[in-house]
């Protein structure tokens, strides 16, 4: 087992990764940008390193740093959370280079996944059901006619890497598509220093199912049930829960052997994601895998108990799976509600400032986690999550009823935040029938 882990992130993940660390007697080194002093991952950690500037590119992403950090403390691991370095092979390599372990799979298999046309042919050839489409890379725009007319409107244009709803539009007509195309293409130059994309075949009013996996280095890999992940704005999630209000223990057990499939075929290890959509007959098709810990593996630890962080670090340390498949049962039901600083009346615009007040909910069947407090201020320059809230019930309904209580005791002033938004999701009657899928939001946002 490692002796020291440096937890190459911030806020509320890095703190969720010192509170795991720390109950397997690792010590731990958080890093932090100068903006990040007063960030709460840095009070709980063993050691800090200031790594740079408030901006990320100068901080969070600088590997040299990050990698010096690691010498001068001495930590044999690095765990990457999520965002930032999480799904950067490049990283991984670098860590293997430097004789530190790089918590997640290893980097053939992050190429692998990462690259999502080169993922889409593999699951094809290894006959893994995959939406229609073409994994090569639009050329121009008349290519991207051709190939739209060929698969019929509507269509969805996908950046080649990356992901987080970045470099992503859906197309209904042909007049839209060249428009669509050169933002799309755009965003994933930004995001991702690629301006490569590629065309799918639109599935009207999918749901958005991903399937949690362990896989260790000796060929055992279970999968943890599913999660349902279909309220979203601009691909961005905001609500899951587990289990399905839809999936079945036919359909769950089906999508988790496909879901196995996958990672054997990638050659994966550690934990992953495996996302599917699903369309309104129940067929499903391979989306894309997530090679990190993934914001809302919280739902899965409460139905399964197990911990998803422990498991990364045990499994990145060469351990075996404790777990057979017949291990994991699914138990209750649980909840959550991403709490971002913004503004959900103003398109979730960002809401950077001070919490001048703070109360945090508690009481049965809920967790939150987060990395605020009374007086912090939210820097502009990060995501915008600042807490996660998870409700645990016996059933649906109880694990709604203990959302609306915990949002209700929620209280943050001095910003914005999305805690109105999830109040008005919890009485929505499509909702609360489990009626939902990737456009459910539609309705409700202008």
């Amino acid at each position: 087992m490692f002796k020291k882990i440096l937890i190459a992130n911030r806020g509320e993940i890095a703190l969720r990764i010192i509170r795991a660390a720390k109950e397997l007697d690792i010590q731990t080194v958080a890093v932090y940008s100068e903006e990040d002093v007063d960030c709460l991952h840095t009070k709980f950690a063993d050691e800090v390193v200031c790594i740079g500037p408030a901006r990320a590119s100068e901080s969070y992403l600088n590997i040299p740093r990050i990698i010096s950090a690691a010498e001068i403390t001495g930590a044999d691991a690095i765990h990457p959370g999520y965002g930032f370095l999480a799904e950067s092979a490049n990283f991984a390599e670098i860590c293997e280079e430097h004789g530190i372990t790089f918590i997640g799979p290893n980097p053939e298999a992050m190429r692998k996944m990462g690259d999502k046309t080169r993922a889409r042919q593999m699951m094809k050839e290894n006959g893994i059901p995959v939406i229609p489409g073409y994994e090569e890379s639009i050329t121009s725009a008349g290519s991207a006619r051709n190939l739209a007319r060929e698969l019929g409107y509507p269509v969805i244009i996908k950046a080649r890497g990356g992901g987080g709803g970045k470099g992503m539009r859906i197309v209904k007509d042909k007049d839209k598509l060249e428009e669509a195309l050169d933002i799309a293409r755009t965003e994933a130059e930004e995001a991702f220093s690629d301006d490569s994309v590629y065309l799918e075949k639109y599935i009207v009013k999918p749901r958005h199912i991903e399937i949690q996996i362990l896989a260790d280095r000796y060929g055992n890999i279970i999968h943890l049930g599913e999660r349902e992940c279909s309220i979203q704005f601009r691909h961005q999630k905001l609500i899951e829960e587990s289990p399905s209000p839809i999936v079945d223990t036919y359909l769950r057990e089906k999508m988790g052997d496909v879901a196995i499939r996958v990672a054997k075929n990638a050659g994966y290890t550690n934990v992953g994601t495996v996302e599917f959509l699903v369309d309104m007959k129940k067929k499903f098709y391979f989306m894309e895998m997530n090679t990190r810990i993934q914001v809302e593996h919280l739902v899965t630890e409460w139905v399964t108990g197990i911990d998803l962080v422990k498991e990364q670090i045990r499994l990145a340390a060469g351990e075996k799976l404790d777990y057979s498949q017949a291990d994991v049962t699914l138990s209750g039901h649980a909840i959550e509600c991403r709490i971002n600083a913004c503004d959900p009346d103003n398109h979730f615009s960002p809401s950077p400032g001070e919490i001048l007040a703070l109360n945090i909910p508690g009481g049965l069947g809920i967790r939150v986690d987060t990395h605020i407090y009374q007086n912090y201020f939210i820097p502009r320059h990060y995501d915008s999550l600042i807490a996660k809230l998870t409700s645990f019930g016996k059933d649906r309904k109880e694990a709604i009823s203990r959302m609306k209580r915990a949002l209700n005791e929620f209280i943050i002033e001095g910003v914005k935040t999305t805690i109105p938004f999830h109040r008005k999701i919890m009485d929505n009657p499509q909702f609360l029938e489990g009626d939902i899928h990737t456009h459910f939001l539609d309705n409700i946002i202008s």
